[in-house]
């Protein structure tokens, strides 16, 4: 099969098309011909290196995480999946070294779930990741009836999900930082945007009135971000970072997003019914992957990067 691997750690440019075995296909196994794959913030941190301290990684490597595709095959032991069947899901593995930028891949169940129909495939293959992360984390944090809450980088692949999850699960009011340019997009998933930065705190303070607190702060960005939190938010235990574990320090809650049928079944639904809107900016090629990271590497990504294959 083709797939875009890497044997080194680094820029880009250390990732390149190569001729890989087919996957085997384990008894708790379910073998997809990939038809887009996800672009995330942790594929780079991947080929950064930046994770090897946390999670074992063998070469040759393939990067990613998320996919949409069809059913070729399957173990055994499965049986809620059938050659045919269009899928997608998050396929985070113990090891990391069988990722989706490929034409085909061995999935685990646990991370699949029947695709949604109204989606395409580019659209069903970037909401995996970035939406259990919000799905999962807004549930950390309690995300209830009446809610107000903060969401961080609202523009972004996680973040332009959780501004319409915090709404589902029953926020009276999302409240998303962005840039300028990304203002009229937040508004139109239902956030009221404000400007990050410097000002954040006082102009969301202004935006919300009264004692110019939110309930539930989500964070997508960390540093200076994560600190105009603790400013804003009513209770700090109500805070959940995905990227600062400062934020255990300060009393909230860190958050890695982990693969649950469930979960993905409950995006599904949502997408389906019209309630769950995924934003793609770009999509490439599978043999363009580095251009996808290149994207990536500079920043303010409204919504996904996905690769077609």
């Amino acid at each position: 099969m083709k797939a875009i691997a890497l044997t080194e750690f680094g820029d880009p440019e250390v990732m390149s098309q190569q001729e890989l075995p087919d996957p085997l296909v384990g008894p708790d196994r379910v073998l997809v011909r990939v038809r887009a794959a996800g672009v995330n913030p942790v594929d780079r941190a991947i080929r950064a290196g930046y994770l090897r301290e946390i999670l074992p990684h063998h070469t040759p490597l393939v990067l990613g995480w998320d996919v949409a595709g069809v059913v070729e095959a399957v173990g055994p032991a499965v049986v809620d999946f059938a050659p045919g069947d269009e899928v997608f899901g998050y396929q985070r593995h113990d090891h990391v070294q069988h990722g989706t930028y490929a034409e085909l891949v061995s999935g685990v169940e646990r991370g699949l779930a029947r695709k949604p129909s109204s989606l395409s495939w580019e659209e069903a293959a970037g909401l995996p990741l970035a939406g259990l992360t919000a799905l999962q984390s807004l549930r950390l944090a309690g995300v209830g009836e009446g809610d107000v809450v903060l969401v961080h980088a609202a523009a972004g692949g996680v973040g332009h999900l959780a501004v319409q999850i915090a709404g589902l699960l029953g926020a009276s009011r999302v409240i998303g930082t962005a840039s300028e340019r990304n203002h009229d997009f937040v508004r139109s998933l239902g956030a009221e945007p404000v400007a990050y930065g410097d000002a954040l705190v006082d102009n969301a303070a202004a935006l919300l009135g009264g004692d110019g607190r939110v309930d539930v702060a989500f964070d997508c960005v960390g540093g200076a971000a994560l600190t105009q939190s603790t400013e804003l938010v009513r209770d700090p235990a109500r805070i959940v970072s995905i990227v600062d574990h400062n934020v255990l320090g300060l009393g909230g809650k860190y958050w890695f997003v982990r693969p649950v049928a469930a979960d993905l079944e409950w995006l599904a639904e949502r997408a389906d019914a019209g309630q769950l809107r995924v934003e793609v900016q770009q999509t490439f090629p599978l043999e363009r992957a580095v251009d996808a990271h290149r994207l990536l590497e500079g920043g303010h990504v409204r919504g996904k990067i996905v690769l077609t294959v």
